[in-house]
Formats: structure tokens, C-alpha cells, sequence
């Protein structure tokens, strides 16, 4: 019998590339996404007739328990939460609810029905905010800048409380920042490689942006889902810091996504205030050396073939959609 696997949050980044990661090993694959008037699966729009999604959210605990019935799952990975940094200066109040509570009514939800269902908690790197030591790992504290990043710690100490007062095999990754074709527009890495194209196309002539010099340890999400997994098949649940154990700047994104279209990043690239977080994050890097040892993981994707992966999708996606001749200048990797 194929193990059955849930998803929240299945609809997004990490949700679809997990989703094909599993399929690909055999699984029974169900997903969950929040019900709107218009729903979004183009990121699994591909899988649709190979998976079984399920109108559930996380604000309601009704409605998870009823799904985690009705599944059966062996395993459940919480990928959906209100992920945006910046929208979560905005929106605290829904980033604590979704973010945080969220992960409350899941493990409850997993506690009431059944107790055995293995659980995997997408923490984020966002939670070492102003950061006590670099790099990062398993027992840096925590010390979040962002209501997102608040709300991430209070849901990865609730994973680890309702395995060490339940017996609940549960634990969270904390991811650093991974990217692909697939991120959402509102992410400055897409943001970048969207603007890149548009200015390549001739749509647009400059990018706005914030803080170039912030530094992240950035990878790619399919190399990623693979870490989620794995963590979930040993004998004993523990929690991971996942990274390439390399920093980039904003700065060196830039450079690259240009450079990938042989543009002047500086003919374009225009700082703009408003883009500045009320509490920045400068430097974020992992000591992936933990997940590397006990789980044989390692990152395949490098930064630079990342960000080239990003532009030529988004240049192949605005010339579609403009309808124009794609005319790129392209470097090797």
C-alpha cells in the first residue's frame, strides 16, 4: 500500500514541488487550499488529475480535523501560512492567526484524530531575525524582526511542545530563503528576475528596489522538498536548519539576472525607501552541516544557476504573454 501524504498549503512553491517530489515516490498525494471565488492552482495545475485537493484553512479547526479524518494521511507537512514578510507588517494580526495559530489547530487536529500521523512544521530562517551568531544553526536563538518571523518561532515551539507532551512524532525545518520560477511575484528575487524580463522585452525601463545589501543564504525550493521528506523518515523526530551554507547579497542577484540578458544593472536599478522594512534582517546565513551529516542532504542547485533558472522563465513567460520575439543575450552558466 502507498503511504498517503497531506499538504497545506499544496497550491504554492514549496507545496508543488513537494507534491511532484512525493508522486514521484509513490504516494498518495492530497493537498488542501483555502476557498476563494477564484482559486489558484497554476502551480499544480499540471498535477491536478494525479492528486486530490480539499477545501480546508487554517483559521478554521473544524474544517482541519475534518480533513485530517477524511484523509488518513501517514504523513502531513503544514506548508500554508501568510509567508510574505513584508505584507506581514500589514496584516500582524492575520500572520499571527494563519502563521501561527495555524499550526496550533493542525497539531490539535493531528492529536484529536490520530496521534500516529507524522508532522512537518515549515519553520524559516526569518526566526533568527537580528542574529546572535553567524552561521546559523539548530541552537542559534531566536530573535525575530517581522511579525512574520514572531509568528514562525511561536509555531515551531509548538511543534516541539506537542512532541514532548504528546509523543507526536513532529518537527519543523528551518528552511533558509529557497526560490524558483514558481516564487510568487511579491518576493524580491522574483520581483528581480520579472523586472529583468519586463526591461529586456522593452515593458518597462527600471526596477524598483529596497535594500540591496542584505545578504541571504538562498537555494533552490526543489532541492528543498527533498529535506522535508527525509525528516520525516527517521526513526526519531528532530528538527534541522536547511541551507546552502553560502550568503549573497540583493546586490549579486541583481548582477547576475542582468547580466543574464546582457544588461547594465545600474542603467536600471532605481533604490527606492518605501521598499526598506520597518526592522531589516542584514545577514542570513546557515550551518547546514547537521542536515548534511545525519540526513545526506545536499543542495544541487547553485545560487547562480538559480537565478539564471528564474530569468529565462520569466523572459519565456513575458514573451508569451506580450506575444513578442524573445531576442536574449545569454551567458553560460
Amino acid at each position: 500500500m502507498p503511504k498517503t501524504a497531506l499538504i497545506t498549503g499544496i497550491t504554492g512553491q514549496d507545496g508543488s514541488y513537494l507534491a511532484e517530489f512525493l508522486l514521484e515516490k509513490g504516494y498518495e498525494v492530497h493537498g488542501c487550499f483555502r476557498r476563494a471565488s477564484t482559486n489558484s492552482f497554476e502551480r499544480i495545475e499540471h498535477l491536478l488529475d494525479q492528486i486530490t485537493v480539499h477545501p480546508a484553512d487554517l483559521i478554521d479547526q473544524s474544517s482541519l480535523e475534518h480533513l485530517v479524518r477524511s484523509v488518513a494521511p501517514q504523513e502531513v507537512y503544514n506548508l500554508a501560512a501568510q509567508s510574505f514578510v513584508g505584507s506581514s507588517w500589514g496584516q500582524p494580526i492575520l500572520t499571527g492567526d494563519v502563521t501561527g495559530l495555524g499550526v496550533t489547530r493542525i497539531l490539535e487536529a493531528i492529536r484529536t484524530v490520530d496521534k500516529s500521523i507524522r508532522f512537518y512544521q515549515a519553520s524559516s530562517s526569518e526566526m533568527f531575525g537580528m542574529v546572535h551568531e553567524t552561521p546559523q544553526r539548530e541552537s542559534t536563538p531566536f530573535h525575530p524582526r517581522s511579525p512574520y518571523g514572531v509568528a514562525k518561532v511561536y509555531g515551531h515551539y509548538m511543534t516541539s511542545n506537542y512532541r514532548e507532551s504528546y509523543d507526536m512524532y513532529a518537527c519543523s525545518g528551518i528552511l533558509f530563503n529557497h526560490e524558483s520560477p514558481r516564487r510568487g511575484l511579491e518576493f524580491v528575487t522574483r520581483k528581480i528576475t520579472d523586472g529583468v524580463a519586463k526591461i529586456k522585452m522593452g515593458l518597462a525601463d527600471e526596477l524598483r528596489l529596497g535594500n540591496l545589501d542584505a545578504k541571504r543564504d538562498w537555494g533552490f525550493a526543489g532541492d528543498y522538498v527533498e529535506a522535508m521528506w527525509l525528516m520525516l523518515q527517521q526513526d526519531a523526530p528532530i528538527d534541522y536548519v536547511v541551507g546552502t551554507g553560502e550568503t549573497h547579497s540583493v546586490r549579486e542577484f541583481v548582477e547576475i539576472a542582468f547580466d543574464r540578458v546582457g544588461l547594465n544593472w545600474e542603467n536600471h536599478v532605481v533604490i527606492d525607501p518605501k521598499f526598506y522594512r520597518p526592522a531589516e534582517v542584514d545577514l542570513l546565513l546557515a550551518d547546514p552541516a547537521r542536515v548534511k551529516a545525519e540526513l545526506d542532504w545536499e543542495p544541487k542547485v547553485s545560487f547562480q544557476q538559480l537565478t539564471e533558472m528564474m530569468v529565462d522563465h520569466d523572459l519565456q513567460r513575458i514573451s508569451q504573454l506580450s506575444g513578442r520575439t524573445l531576442g536574449v543575450v545569454r551567458k553560460s552558466a
